[in-house]
């Protein structure tokens, strides 16, 4: 059987030599890679957009659950989008799936643009996670089948490349509508342009050759491979596309009839499908459990919690993470089938529980510095005192921005660092506060430790990306038998993106019950334990066919931490 094939240095370059001899090539490629560009804009976007939707609802500031849901919306809707996705791929083709994408990351964007409550902003992101969810799998789907076979790789990990470099992007608007009036509904009501230019671009594009080979429309798949292709490797791909598809329908006849679940069961049965989904699962909870969206989607407000109070600061300094993740994904390219997949994750996520405690120490640290509140500044400012403040009984910062009244701490004019004043946290009394050349803190409290939180967090990025950020796809396409590959790849996405649902709807009230700096030691322990369960149930893929893969994980003598001599790779 083939061994699995991986863009390397070669193929990169093939890949620009012959888009620039074949444009059409780039594109087919280009036209659906937008739909990663707004994955990554539309997941993104709200860290920013968050700081201002704040500002603007009351409601929204006091409730953390309600920030909460406003970002992992999104996360929901993906999960059924890309559910849905799956089934209307196989229906209805690549090209359609792409389109309703399209027309639901528009919609998404122009309801949230125009959102007059927080409800209507949750709505307008059910439907963009609805795009997200289908655009994650049907653009690189799109773009592997009608991309030629030895440029595949190098095009497929673009797509990747083109989710991190719509993240950048997002911070990058988001920083640039920061004095705009209306801040937020720019924010989110751009991404509506690259749906519409996408949807366009589409209209004119054709179907996946592969799929519409499967639908006996084998005159239409001819025609398209005609211009994808040299007239002299045409006729070789064609008969290289009904191989394959031939074979690929004599696996699925191998699993049998029945429904879904009796198909799973039968799965099940087989040592070497549970083996590898306890492993493709196990790296895909692991990579959300580590807790990196709390950084892609919170950055900004990490970053307030660091002690840096304005908002486009939080917003400038969130750039460091993005662009970190973009380098990243470039990094991984080069070292994933050098260093191979399982030792990347072990080394990537050394890094992070190093990365993690050091970020937990730093915020303990400045919690324990905070500045006190000085009750004679508190009463300057006329019946603007915090509610909840009891002069008999000494206070932090920190004891402020946690009162139940909804508090926020105004600065010494002079030096941050020294007592301030507990004030009632409304517009007006920001506005004072600012007035009197002071700081308005809500989210963290002034601190010394706030550049060393920033350069944690950039290196738990650089720790992450090339290795948990990547490996764990590259294994979940590797590890599975291919009679068993969509089943089993469809559960371990589906994990993957509970697991965010479930980091991105609590990071916000887990740093409320216990604490910036437990909340991070939390998932530090977390990724102690990804570390060990990884070591004792991931094997190393790198350089296998899919059948060496299935021979690895049915051996007997099966250890995922030893590679096996006798399942060398050949090539």
């Amino acid at each position: 059987m083939e061994s699995v094939h991986k863009a390397d240095k070669t193929e990169f370059k093939e890949c620009l030599k012959l888009t620039w001899k074949h444009p059409y090539i780039l594109q087919l490629a280009f036209s659906a890679g937008i739909g990663g560009l707004l994955f990554g804009y539309d997941t993104g976007v709200i860290s920013g957009a968050l700081l201002y939707i704040r500002d603007d609802f009351e409601s929204v500031k006091r409730s953390t659950v309600l920030q909460e849901t406003i970002v992992s919306m999104a996360v929901a809707g993906a999960i059924i989008g890309a559910g849905f996705g799956g089934w209307m791929n196989d229906r209805f083709g690549r090209r359609p799936s792409i389109l309703l994408a399209d027309l639901l990351f528009f919609v998404g964007a122009i309801v949230m643009a125009v959102a007059p409550i927080p409800a209507i902003i949750i709505l307008g992101r059910i439907f963009v996670g609805l795009g997200v969810g289908m655009a994650s799998m049907t653009a690189p789907l799109y773009i592997s089948e009608a991309s030629p076979a030895r440029i595949r790789g190098a095009l497929v990990s673009a797509n990747g490349l083109l989710i991190t470099g719509g993240q950048f992007l997002a911070y990058l608007i988001n920083l640039a509508f920061t004095r705009a009036p209306g801040t937020w509904r720019w924010m989110l009501g751009i991404a509506g342009i690259p749906a519409f230019v996408q949807f366009i671009l589409m209209l004119m594009l054709p179907e996946s050759p592969r799929w519409l080979y499967r639908r006996e429309r084998k005159e239409e798949a001819v025609a398209i491979l005609r211009k994808i292709y040299p007239a002299h490797e045409v006729e070789k791909e064609i008969e290289a596309l009904r191989a394959s598809i031939e074979a690929e329908i004599a696996e699925e006849g191998s699993i049998g009839e029945g429904t879904l679940f009796a198909k799973l069961k039968k799965a099940l049965s087989r040592r070497v499908v549970r083996r590898g989904l306890l492993a493709g699962v196990l790296c895909q909870v692991a990579q959300q459990f580590v807790g990196i969206n709390t950084v892609m989607y919170y950055s900004p407000t990490i970053v307030q919690l660091a002690g840096f109070a304005s908002n486009s600061t939080a917003l400038a300094l969130s750039l460091i993470t993005s662009g970190l993740n973009a380098v990243g994904s470039i990094v991984s390219m080069f070292f994933v089938d050098r260093a191979g997949r399982r030792r990347l994750m072990l080394i990537s996520l050394l890094g992070i529980i190093a990365m993690l405690a050091l970020l937990g120490g730093l915020f303990f640290g400045a919690a324990s510095h905070s500045p006190a509140v000085e009750i004679a500044d508190t009463k300057n400012f006329t019946n603007s005192t915090c509610p909840s403040f009891n002069t008999g009984i000494s206070w932090k910062c920190t004891d402020c921005l946690k009162a139940k009244a909804g508090c926020g701490f105004c600065a010494h004019s002079g030096n941050k660092l020294n007592p301030g004043a507990c004030l009632i946290s409304s517009d007006e009394v920001k506005a004072t506060c600012h007035a009197d050349n002071r700081e308005w803190y809500t989210q963290g409290c002034p601190s010394n430790f706030g550049w060393l939180a920033l350069i944690a967090l950039g290196l738990y990025i650089i720790s992450y990306s090339p290795g948990m950020g990547t490996a764990p796809w590259i294994v979940n396409s590797e590890i599975y038998p291919l009679r068993f590959r969509g089943m089993c790849g469809g559960i371990a996405a589906v994990a993957n993106w509970v697991s965010n649902l479930i980091v991105t709807q609590t990071f916000l009230s887990l740093t409320q019950a216990l604490g910036t700096a437990p909340t991070f030691l939390l998932f530090c322990g977390i990724s102690c334990v990804a570390f060990v369960l990884i070591f004792l149930f991931v094997p190393e893929t790198k350089g296998l066919s899919f059948e060496e893969v299935e021979q690895m994980l049915d051996r007997d003598d099966y250890k995922p931490w030893k590679r096996v001599s006798s399942v060398q790779s050949k090539v």
